[in-house]
């Protein structure tokens, strides 16, 4: 059975072949860069213990050094699967979600007429380039060197002129043998609607060809010279050889580059790719002038796993943006995502580097943010969420885009990386709004917020000596710190009221902001978070302070009860002290004449529910026994201590 034209191209596109490789074999951690699709295993068709099978996931090839078996990822599943040449199709296609063509009597006579309109493009594009070097070109020249695209650059990317002609190619074609219904097929003319003669496509523009993967001239790109012209970038129209969403500008020059380890840049046109290519950015591609589709998508993770997106930082370069992060959402996979580069306001990555250079550009790719931190930005940049319904509405705006990732561990993690910048957001005394873009000049460098300020001696001192006259609050907060930090399953708790409590310092503060964002990731997480932001120093004089040491709950660390009977009985304290000194404030406000009464008993209510805060709220539930002496001893401590001199063999004193 013969198969249309291109559909084993997009059934290569669409599965990579470690994907389908890794369902047979373990990979060699230690030998294979996924970064850059070189994997290693053990071969599954010879036995062995070493990595001798290689992957060469941008090539589509194996090789094993052992047996030397070799193929692409259709041969693999006909040789492990011991299935023939169509069912290894279907199971490929039914992976890729490819629906397998039926039989085409027609596929050889079509692939025939593919490689004669190659032959045919092939012609025109040496007809544009010799046009450039005409005296009727000498605008688009004058034009090309304004750019700065220099002869060897102008060869390099075959760049031409289609002179200002009806038929200039036409004739140029038709002179060569070449007929009319092979031009017309080609896109490189149009029928008269008077009917008249065909007449060319592209007339005088600045022509940049288009070659797919492999090489071959599929289509033309035209820049209009004439400033009146109702379009100034025109495509060959869709052909046999040529689908425009399916297509990429510099594909093959792109691939090979980031397949040396070139990050892998979208432009957004033909004059981006060139700039960007001369300025030692190999690997770029464009999406020829249309919104990146999903198959386009997909050819760009074939060739990379995390590609930059190289926007103008424009309302239309963030728009389109936004129809990439939606479009790519559903389509994430473990190890496949986006990143994007927003470009200064109002400039482009060829104007960046005609003005200031590759460095400005690589400043701005180094400071590419994640697509999650887009996503994020897009959703509060100039909002206000200073009430409930804005937060609520922004929850449920942000609840809907994570549900469009398929993939339930990338939505895991997509969710906690967004509560990590929702509490950075709405945490005590940040306030709820967001009126700074983030893409704004001089906001590009790292896209996550940025560490705490390291410990200072006066932060590195113990609390008591460097305490003012908030001693004792101090010491309760540390005391609180400590016990979530020994026993973090308790925070979900106090979650609402942490959130709320204004604490006396900022080292105190950084502390319980750390608290809440790591402390369900566990106890050895959360330390190792808070020693990275705060120093080793910083957290042993918190937990080696005096009376910090002496509390059950760092001695005990990891006892639930007793955790949450220390912090809520704090926390009550706090509250009891912050409600006494407001009421006092609020009387000295009013004792302006002679104090009534209401103002006495205010104050006596606030007094007593401060004492109250200050016993014991939690009901000691020990037994007691009384000694001869008179003295209270625990009963549990008197039975262990009695079980331990029975092992010893001790005898007591009657």
């Amino acid at each position: 059975m013969s198969l249309p034209p291109g559909f084993l191209d997009e059934l290569r596109t669409r599965l990579s072949l470690s994907q389908v490789v890794g369902r047979k074999v373990m990979w060699d951690s230690r030998k294979s860069n996924q970064g850059k699709g070189d994997m290693w295993a053990p071969c599954p068709f010879h036995q062995e213990k070493s990595a001798s099978f290689h992957v060469d996931d941008r090539k589509g090839f194996y090789y094993c050094f052992g047996c030397q078996a070799k193929g692409d990822a259709i041969s693999f599943v006909r040789e492990t699967e011991n299935v023939g040449f169509m069912e290894a199709i279907e199971i490929l296609a039914g992976e890729a979600g490819l629906e397998v063509p039926k039989q085409d009597p027609r596929a050889q006579q079509k692939a025939d007429e593919r490689t004669e309109l190659v032959d045919v493009m092939e012609q025109a594009v040496q007809f544009f380039r010799l046009q450039l070097r005409t005296g009727n070109a000498s605008e688009a020249r004058g034009y090309l060197d304004r750019r700065g695209l220099k002869e060897a650059t102008q060869e390099r990317f075959e760049i031409g002129f289609a002179p200002d002609a009806w038929q200039g190619l036409w004739d140029h074609l038709s002179g060569k043998g070449v007929s009319a219904e092979k031009i017309l097929a080609a896109g490189l003319a149009k029928p008269s609607s008077k009917g008249g003669k065909p007449y060319d496509t592209f007339r005088n523009r600045i022509i940049f060809p288009i070659r797919d993967a492999r090489g071959r001239c599929t289509a033309f790109g035209g820049r209009a010279m004439d400033p009146n012209d109702n379009a100034k970038y025109l495509n060959s129209p869709e052909t046999l050889l040529f689908d425009k969403g399916r297509s990429l500008y510099n594909h093959g020059p792109a691939r090979e580059a980031a397949g040396k380890g070139a990050p892998l840049i979208v432009a957004e046109g033909y004059m981006d790719v060139i700039a960007l290519a001369e300025g030692g950015f190999g690997a770029c591609v464009a999406p020829l002038g249309t919104a990146i589709t999903d198959n386009q998508l997909h050819l760009l993770w074939r060739i990379s796993d995390e590609p930059i997106i190289a926007l103008d930082g424009d309302t239309a370069g963030l728009r389109a943006a936004q129809r990439l992060i939606d479009l790519a959402l559903p389509l994430l996979e473990a190890g496949k995502s986006l990143r994007f580069a927003l470009m200064p306001e109002g400039k482009d990555p060829d104007d960046l580097i005609r003005a200031e250079g590759p460095e400005a550009v690589q400043r701005v790719i180094d400071g590419a943010m994640p697509m999650v931190q887009l996503l994020w930005d897009k959703e509060i940049e100039g909002k206000n969420f200073d009430s409930p319904e804005r937060k609520a509405a922004l929850d449920k705006t942000l609840r809907e885009k994570l549900m469009l990732i398929r993939d339930p561990s990338i939505r895991s993690h997509y969710g906690q990386a967004i509560k990590d910048m929702r509490w950075q957001l709405f945490r005590a005394g940040s306030g709820g709004s967001s009126s700074k873009k983030p893409w704004a000049k001089g906001k590009r460098g790292d896209w996550r917020n940025p560490p705490p300020a390291p410990a200072t001696a006066s932060t590195k001192a113990s609390l008591l000596a460097g305490a003012g006259e908030d001693t004792q609050r101090q010491m309760r907060e540390a005391v609180i710190i400590a016990s979530l930090i020994c026993t973090p399953d308790v925070v979900a708790e106090f979650e609402g009221q942490l959130e709320e409590l204004h604490v006396s310092t900022q080292e105190h503060r950084a502390f319980l902001d750390l608290i809440l964002v790591h402390s369900s990731h566990g106890p050895e997480v959360l330390r190792e978070k808070i020693v990275d932001a705060r120093g080793t120093d910083s957290l042993e004089n918190l937990l080696g302070a005096g009376h910090v040491a002496i509390t059950p709950c760092v001695r005990r660390p990891g006892d639930i009860e007793m955790a949450m009977m220390a912090i809520s009985e704090e926390l009550a304290k706090l509250e009891a002290e912050q409600g006494l000194s407001a009421e006092v404030a609020e009387a000295a406000e009013d004792l302006v004449g002679l104090a009534d009464e209401s103002v006495t008993w205010r104050l006596g209510q606030a007094a007593q529910a401060r004492n109250l805060a200050m016993r014991s709220e939690h009901e000691d539930k020990a037994e007691y026994d009384t000694a001869p002496n008179g003295a209270r001893i625990s009963r549990d401590e008197k039975s262990a201590f009695d079980a331990l001199l029975g092992k010893l063999n001790v005898t007591k004193e009657p």
